[in-house]
């Protein structure tokens, strides 16, 4: 069995109605418990939420795997920048090695050291970026350094750092799959947990189901844009469609791997597809097939990479496409929040 046999088998599962998957309830049962058992606690105050000195926006997801988490920090991180703000995004830094204490990314990071996508976002948002397994400390550090809102990278479940606003991601054309937990599902929390949220996005159509909830049908969506292909190497920078009808090995080690894929597609590009785990530490010999062929990879995959290769290996950059008839309000409301909660911290 290959490696991405599991894999395969569990997408079925969650996402085609696979079967033998009810075999993983118990498990499900088991992780509801734990779960719910830990936000019971911090309701009840046993165990700590830590506020600190300036507003925190969670950007998460409740379901397993990539949703556009990063690209949509990117947006957010800019959009607050125009509006007069000093953002500073925390993250847990999966992939990078831990620490004991809080890590400032620079855009010269390893990203063994820091994370991959930490390195994106520090590169991309022009903004301080901190890393932690500790959120609470990585905030608390970039709050003396002076910014005057934190962006929680995927942190909706790290209860600890508490927050004023939340903001959940789905994969439009996946949605809530089974709508089961994990292991059986790809559920992290319950579907309830949506009506929660302050802000729904969804990366695409969110698929029309008969089991919508109300949060669901008000989602707002976006695009993921590709404009350019950036060498590797930094020799050249091209618009992606002049690559259309040629032939390319299509490199992703990120959560959902076929939106990559069906990104180039798209553009009409002939995909050979080498999809990687998650978080995965790929080296120039890992994209080796044996031909001449070009190698296009994801800019989370890229940062990885020695940039002392061959003009083959090139990365798509994407950017979030939200209508800015959606957009605005949106984001108008996340200034007001922003601004009311800075005032009620200085007074």
């Amino acid at each position: 069995m290959s490696a991405a046999a599991p894999y395969r088998w569990m997408h079925r599962v969650w996402y085609e109605g696979g079967r033998f998957g009810w075999f993983l309830l118990p498990l499900s049962g088991l992780y509801w418990l734990i779960t719910s058992c830990r936000r019971l606690f911090f309701r009840c105050g046993l165990l700590k939420a830590h506020r600190i000195s300036v507003p925190v926006i969670v950007v998460g997801n409740i379901t397993a795997g990539g949703t556009g988490k990063t690209p949509t920090v990117i947006w957010l991180a800019r959009e607050l920048r125009a509006r007069g703000f000093s953002p500073g995004i925390v993250s847990r830094g999966y992939g990078g090695k831990r620490s004991g204490s809080s890590k400032r990314v620079l855009v010269d990071s390893a990203a063994d050291e820091v994370g991959d996508e930490p390195l994106v976002l520090a590169r991309r948002s022009d903004c301080p970026v901190a890393v932690d397994a500790n959120r609470v400390r990585a905030a608390t550090m970039l709050a003396d350094d002076g910014v005057d809102v934190i962006i929680a990278d995927d942190g909706l479940q790290h209860y600890r750092l508490a927050r004023d606003c939340e903001i959940c991601i789905l994969d439009g054309a996946r949605g809530l799959g089974n709508r089961k937990l994990i292991p059986a599902g790809p559920l992290r929390e319950l579907p309830s947990r949506l009506e929660h949220v302050d802000q729904l996005l969804t990366n695409g159509p969110l698929k029309v189901t008969e089991d919508l909830s109300v949060a669901e049908q008000n989602a707002v969506p976006f695009e993921l844009l590709a404009a350019d292909a950036c060498r590797l190497n930094g020799s050249l920078k091209r618009p992606v469609e002049r690559f259309s009808g040629s032939t390319v090995h299509a490199v992703a080690g990120i959560g959902n791997p076929t939106r990559f894929f069906d990104l180039l597609r798209e553009l009409e590009i002939q995909v050979v597809e080498h999809p990687f785990v998650d978080h995965a530490a790929l080296t120039a010999d890992d994209l080796e097939f044996g031909d001449d062929f070009a190698v296009f990879m994801t800019e989370k995959d890229a940062v990885k990479l020695d940039r002392d290769v061959d003009d083959k290996f090139w990365y798509v950059p994407v950017e979030l496409q939200m209508d800015p008839v959606l957009a605005l309000p949106m984001i108008g409301q996340i200034e007001s929040r922003l601004r009311h909660t800075s005032g009620e911290t200085q007074s």
